[in-house]
């Protein structure tokens, strides 16, 4: 079947606009009325038909346009009624006349509201002179640069090539595009001039070419900026990368430097301009990914104790599959410490010839030899990481074994091992700066009493305890396994030292007796337990000492558990199923890349403060915390493969794109695009969505792509990236398969904004949208301790705290004002509001209505003689944030 035609330049804007469209126009009091639109052939006049009006008063000069803005940013559409049924993307307005009203219209796609915005642009810009203009255009760089390759592979000059040819030069210049995709457009060109054969000519080439390799999004992000030229020169691109990007410090030279990497035509890198080919490939390319580089190295403070961070950490290490009849592998240690693991577990029992080995007791999985893996430990250790490495023994043997363990730990390991005896006067842990490259033993250890070669101590066997709850149906009292004891020998007992396992009893015993080097494992069903009676507890209690969470023994399949639940009680060692592929290894792997993938992640000051509060469980803001309010849009994909395995509807996707919010409880969310039915090539879905962070230092997003089927949904791909090291502006998101690889040429195009909350917000629970009610400011309060002198002194904060509260809250409120009178949205800032109202700065004659003066300590604006109303108000609301703080900092003293 034929393709529909893409937009691939001005003129291809301009001649649907003279075809016309049809259009909802929305008027005040929810009034709606279909209209059609079209563009008068000379391009003089804009007109909509029926209407009651007479034909020459339903229309509007092109002259007197001054400014089209899209998304419903009017007083109009933000009054209308219905105007939260109504999608930003497809709504724009076109404001005219001398006492700027708004003729606001709806478009059926967004594909179509940015054809009359782009159009529009144009004929303002240029007027009668439009078709002039694009004209003399159409021999332009991109042209030029497209007939240069055909050239080439015309070597003959015979005026054509083979299709053969054609079709991987536009493959070689756009890899994600299928073969048996552009052998069809060819075909359909072909067919429709009835032509015979199958040899191209360069007309033939550059055509496909526009329509293969022009993607309708960027076109129209490119003309935005560009000043309605068909390229971005150097100072197109820097207002670009400082307004959208939030690329701090820009000059010419780094424009010049990006236009140079990725401009495709000499002509372009000579002149300085940077064409839709190239604008694209450096969108598409690692520097405008989603992922903030700056955490693709260590970024974080490492010299807090070790207590203060969540450690990438897995569980049964040797398995490759199952925990139950899988096999035990050293890939498995290989695997995970490549990937950053910085906690892997040994469970040691007796082996054949006086050799330990390792396995899982009890259950009917292989067995590797412990000095095998002691070796390979050694060799990738700080293969990914240069900080310690944990190794949690589960040790089972016999005496005679013990002193083989310990004899291949000291002999392999030598140095790496980490023996130095805690220090009695510290209450903290070392940090992971000071153990680099050191090895450190979790295990038992003999109490500083016992004066033997060896002694008893509790037995802690994850096995046995699956093994008694194979049969069990009720399971709601894990801690009640009976408590065993085994002989340990002191050698093995010494190469223990800041990772003494002690059995956990309470919180209050904890916080009395516990010793800051010693660790306490819970199963993943009790420390739920304390996750939602003591969540306060949970946290103070991993603010000093390590907690170690792993898999409930009836997870037979190693499936994983949500390492969220219990990082948001700050418990540190998460032991994950690293063989396990899905939602929580996904989170677990994206978590650790924040911080070079160094296995360490610094957990949040409220998590590590000793004076500060936490409870996991909080179902609304944070002490403390400023919300912030993230902006997605969802803009189009790009490559989507076939879901493995599935083969029903041949090489049709019909995908849809989930947001998934993972946080504390108060922030987990989720929201989804509609569906693009048989489009997995460049589907569009141009839908935003809008989520309330109130712990952005714990909170991640996840973007997963899926196969809308009536069977069952599919698994297309997805990515996982951490709050914190989202960037802002226009980005790619490299979509990832089920088991953590990349998936070639496949990703989602996307903006990202984020703000600060204002008001009650619009927060989305789960998929649900639940506006709050209004009410009154809020304010932090201080808690009351009950100790006279400190709450005495603590009182006197309440003032100055309330005096923050308001000149923040006023000062956000007069900024949105002012970006609404500017035509924008709340995401816009600030240098986005100046570009958006500064043509309104000149008269008619060129004289400035308005001057901005920049002697003063915050930019100023002064009005010259008489200016339309509308600019007066965009003045005086300018001005009201800078007032705001110039009143508090003069009134500051005073209130001290």
């Amino acid at each position: 079947m034929p393709t529909e035609k893409k937009i691939s330049s001005a003129s291809d804007c301009i001649n649907s606009m003279v075809e016309g469209s049809e259009l909802k126009k929305v008027r005040s009091n929810s009034r709606i009325y279909h209209r059609y639109f079209l563009l008068d052939a000379d391009m003089q006049s804009l007109r909509w038909e029926p209407s009651k009006k007479d034909s020459e008063k339903a229309k509007i000069d092109i002259k007197s346009i001054k400014e089209v803005r899209t998304g419903k940013n009017t007083d109009i559409f933000r009054s209308n009624g219905i105007s939260d049924q109504i999608s930003e993307d497809c709504a724009f307005s076109v404001i005219y006349g001398e006492n700027y009203e708004s003729l606001d219209l709806v478009a059926n796609s967004a594909d179509v509201a940015n054809i009359w915005v782009t159009g529009l642009r144009y004929l303002i810009s240029y007027g009668k002179h439009t078709l002039d203009m694009l004209e003399s255009s159409q021999d332009n760089m991109r042209t030029s640069w497209v007939s240069q390759m055909f050239s080439e592979i015309d070597v003959d000059n015979l005026g054509h090539i083979t299709l053969c040819n054609a079709v991987q030069c536009i493959r070689d210049l756009n890899p994600g595009l299928k073969t048996s995709k552009i052998e069809l457009k060819f075909k359909e060109l072909h067919k429709s001039k009835d032509k015979a054969g199958t040899e191209v000519t360069k007309e033939e080439f550059v055509e496909v070419f526009h329509e293969l390799c022009t993607r309708p999004e960027i076109y129209f992000l490119l003309v935005q900026f560009s000043s309605n030229k068909e390229f971005l020169d150097t100072k197109d691109l820097m207002m670009f990368l400082e307004a959208e990007q939030g690329v701090a410090h820009i000059n010419e030279e780094i424009s010049l430097e990006i236009i140079n990497k990725y401009e495709p035509s000499k002509e372009g890198q000579e002149k300085g301009w940077l064409s839709i080919d190239g604008f694209t490939k450096y969108l598409m390319s690692p520097d405008c990914y989603i992922f903030d580089p700056e955490h693709k190295k260590v970024c974080q403070d490492m010299k807090q104790p070790l207590s203060h961070y969540f450690i990438n950490s897995s569980h049964n290490t040797y398995l490759i599959e199952d925990q139950f009849r899988g096999p035990s592998d050293i890939t498995g240690y290989i695997r995970a410490l490549k990937m950053g693991c910085r906690s892997v577990e040994l469970d040691v029992w007796d082996g054949p010839d006086n050799e330990p080995v390792i396995y899982t007791g009890h259950t009917m999985t292989s067995q590797i030899v412990f000095r095998s893996v002691i070796d390979i430990i050694n060799k990738y250790a700080f293969f990914a990481s240069e900080y310690p490495l944990i190794l949690c023994l589960e040790n089972h043997c016999s005496i005679k074994q013990q002193k083989v363990m310990v004899q291949h730990m000291k002999k392999i390991l030598g140095d790496k091992l980490y023996t130095t005896s805690p220090n009695m006067e510290e209450s903290y842990l070392p940090s992971p700066d000071v153990l680099k490259g050191r090895i450190l033993i979790k295990a038992k250890k003999l109490s500083s009493s016992c004066s033997g070669v060896e002694g008893d101590v509790t037995d802690e066997d994850e096995g046995a305890e699956m093994s008694q709850r194979m049969g069990k149906e009720n399971v709601e009292q894990p801690n009640n396994v009976p408590v065993k004891r085994f002989q340990l020998c002191k050698e093995l007992s010494e190469l223990v030292s800041i990772c003494k396992s002690v059995q956990f009893k309470e919180f209050q015993v904890s916080f009395q007796a516990q010793k800051y080097w010693e660790v306490c494992s819970f199963n993943e069903v009790l420390a739920s337990k304390y996750a939602n009676e003591n969540p306060g507890d949970f946290v103070n209690y991993n603010k000093r000492f390590l907690a170690r969470v792993f898999p409930s023994p009836m997870r037979i399949d190693s499936s994983n558990m949500n390492p969220q639940d219990f990082w948001k009680c700050g418990c540190q060692i998460v032991a994950m199923n690293f063989q396990t592929p899905g939602l929580m290894m996904d989170l677990n792997i994206g978590w650790f890349r924040q911080n070079g993938n160094c296995g360490y992640v610094l957990r949040p000051a409220i998590m590590r403060e000793e004076v500060s509060f936490f409870s996991a469980n909080t179902k609304d803001s944070v002490p403390g915390v400023s919300p912030q309010l993230l902006h997605i849009k969802i803009i189009s994909g790009q490559n989507f493969p076939k879901p493995k395995g599935s083969g029903a509807k041949g090489d049709v996707v019909d995908p849809y794109v989930y947001v998934e919010i993972h946080g504390i409880p108060a922030d987990c969310a989720e929201q989804r695009t509609k569906t693009v039915h048989q489009n997995g090539d460049a589907p569009i879905f141009d839908e935003s969505f809008e989520f309330q962070i109130n712990l952005p230092e714990l909170a991640m997003v996840r973007f997963v792509v899926l196969d809308d089927d009536y069977i069952g949904d599919e698994f297309i791909g997805q990515y996982t990236i951490p709050f914190e090291c989202l960037q802002t502006g226009y980005r790619h998101v490299p979509l990832q398969s089920l088991t953590g690889e990349v998936l070639a040429h496949a990703s989602l195009f996307v903006h990202v904004a984020i703000t600060n909350r204002r008001g009650g917000g619009k927060p989305h629970k789960r998929g649900l949208s639940v506006r709050k009610g209004k009410k009154s400011r809020e304010y932090a309060s201080l808690r009351t301790l009950w100790i006279k002198t400190v709450d005495e002194v603590f009182k006197n904060a309440q003032p100055p705290i309330r005096d923050a509260t308001d000149l923040r809250e006023n000062m956000q409120n007069a900024v949105v004002s002012f970006k609404e009178l500017c035509g924008l949205s709340s995401v816009a800032n600030l240098m986005q509001c100046m570009l958006a109202v500064s043509p309104r700065f000149l008269g008619s004659d060129n004289t400035p209505l308005v001057v901005l003066n920049l002697s003063e300590q915050y930019p100023t604006m002064e009005l010259q003689g008489i200016v339309p109303e509308v600019l007066k108000k965009i003045v005086t609301t300018y001005d009201m944030p800078w007032n705001s703080t110039s009143t508090y900092t003069a009134s500051a003293p005073r209130r001290a």
